[in-house]
């Protein structure tokens, strides 16, 4: 059944689409030496073919039916049948539909599906309460059908990330985009990129419940977002050669100094068409025309000067830059691209994460024990992961970062704090009223973020309220101290107030519920 296969698929209970409702009379008991039904629309009713398991022919299964007369052979039980295989086929396309309300897909789908709820509606059941209950059910399949599709184009995850996609829209419309049709110079320059990259960020930072539909609708805007940034960045290349060369030159710098030309007003129209802003263009035609000119450049003699060469090179190789993006109307149907957690470089971030809660846990249970050296080689081992220049795998291996940076943190306060009471018992040093008060709340400072380095709940949870209650009141114990005017002392206050934020910082990332 469709239903039944959306709720396989997303691990929902299925309810016929209609939650709190009776589904009428249970079906008939079984005869105890009868085989197991087979799956099927409903218990009792095999497809639209009428097939009844355990009853040999002949036996009515309804009461009520004259004697020898199969149920499978009654009109309304056939059509229902047919509707229901008709209501089937429809699961596969609202199942991972990503799309909105004004879409013509979720237009033709809820036409369709309307038109089956009336036909069922219109089936006969001639008051007998088992004909009721198989309409019931195959209504509920295309109800539950409707409302799943409903619901998903005007989920609030959904309208944020068609809103973040406007925004974007808009930002690259008036830098870009206007300004090649009216045929000035783009602009925006680096307050346009950074205005893009924030987008993409809080587009990575939309939460989608696990949800397909909206874990496509997010990669979705997000890879073309990405895309329009590298065609940005492409913009204003560093050269190693003063392009475009002098047409004396050589006799070939005439044509790539023209195809260079050309590749600039290629981009405005690629930004465009990705960002849905083009439009009489498509993308087959901007495909069409830069392989055209990848041919004219393969076609010039630069035979003879190697600066001519890499010139050309260059300008092929932005070309085919250029093209890789104009592969994304399909972009998102692959489970491996939209879902991250198939991705390699999330899976090398989360092996790399699980080794660092090992060791937090070692730390926390039997402190600081040459632990340091091995969370370093993680840290360097971060930075080598390839992110892509995709928002989501950049902001998952900075979150891996800041947990690793947070067991250091706590070891090397560890350290300073140990260091602090030995001198302390020796009298090496006589400390200063204002740095010992700062030093007390130092300590209390890391017995809090042992707690917050060993917390795995929520922000809601009782635990992290007092944890955040404790860590505001040690802020305002630093503001109370009094520095006397000791240089030292007022550094020291500085640096305990920036410890105990970044412990409110890393409390709060644990607790985001960020996702991939």
């Amino acid at each position: 059944m469709a239903v039944r296969w959306l709720c396989n698929l997303f691990g929902k209970p299925f309810d016929g689409g209609k939650r709190n409702m009776e589904h009428g009379p249970p079906p008939p008991q079984q005869h105890q030496q009868s085989p197991p039904p087979q799956p099927g629309p409903f218990p009792y009713f095999q497809g639209g073919g009428g097939v009844f398991p355990g009853y040999p022919g002949g036996v009515s299964f309804f009461p009520g039916f004259p004697g020898g007369l199969s149920p499978a052979q009654h009109p309304s039980l056939v059509k229902l049948g047919e509707l229901q295989g008709e209501v089937a086929t429809f699961g596969p396309h609202v199942g991972p539909f990503s799309g909105l309300q004004s879409d013509r897909e979720y237009k033709r789908l809820m036409r369709e599906l309307t038109r089956l709820q009336l036909e069922i509606d219109q089936v006969e059941t001639e008051g007998r309460p088992e004909l009721q209950h198989a309409r019931k059910r195959v209504a509920g399949e295309v109800e539950g059908l409707l409302r799943y599709l409903e619901g998903n184009a005007t989920h609030p995850s959904r309208l944020a990330v068609e809103a973040l996609a406007q925004e974007a829209q808009a930002l690259l419309l008036t830098g870009i985009v206007e300004p090649h049709r009216t045929g000035l110079p783009a602009g925006g320059g680096e307050e346009l990129l950074e205005a893009v990259q924030d987008v993409a960020m809080r587009l990575a930072q939309v939460k989608t419940g696990g949800s397909v539909p909206l874990r496509k609708a997010r990669y979705r805007a997000l890879t073309r977002v990405c895309a329009v940034l590298e065609v940005l960045d492409g913009m204003a290349p560093v050269r190693t050669l003063p392009l475009p060369l002098s047409n004396e030159t050589h006799a070939a710098v005439q044509g790539i100094n023209r195809a260079m030309g050309e590749l600039s007003a290629a981009r405005c129209q690629l930004v465009a068409l990705l960002m849905g802003l083009s439009g009489r263009d498509s993308c087959a035609n901007l495909a069409r025309a830069l392989t055209e000119l990848q041919l004219e450049l393969d076609a010039l003699d630069v035979s003879g000067d190697a600066a001519i060469r890499n010139y050309r090179k260059q300008v092929v190789e932005e070309i085919n830059g250029l093209l890789k993006h104009l592969d994304l109307e399909e972009e998102g149907d692959n489970t491996h691209r939209y879902d991250l957690t198939q991705n390699d470089s999330i899976r090398e971030i989360e092996a790399l994460r699980g080794r660092v809660c090992e060791l937090r846990g070692e730390v926390l249970r039997q402190g600081v024990a040459g632990q340091g050296a091995e969370l370093q080689c993680l840290l360097t081992r971060l930075d080598e992961v390839d992110t892509g220049r995709n928002p989501c795998i950049r902001e998952a291996r900075r979150r891996a970062v800041l947990e690793v940076q947070a067991v250091i943190t706590y070891m090397d306060l560890q350290e300073a704090l140990w260091r602090h009471q030995a001198e302390r018992e020796q009298n090496r040093a006589q400390q200063r009223p204002p740095v010992e008060a700062v030093w007390r709340v130092l300590a209390s400072l890391s017995e809090l973020q042992a707690r917050a380095l060993g917390f795995g709940g929520k922000r809601s949870d009782k635990n992290y309220v007092v944890l955040e209650e404790m860590l505001t009141k040690r802020l305002l114990d630093l503001d109370a101290v009094d520095s006397q005017g000791d240089p030292d002392a007022k550094a020291a206050r500085k640096q305990a107030v920036k410890y105990a934020q970044n412990i409110l910082n890393y409390l709060d990332m644990k607790t985001d519920e960020w996702e991939y």
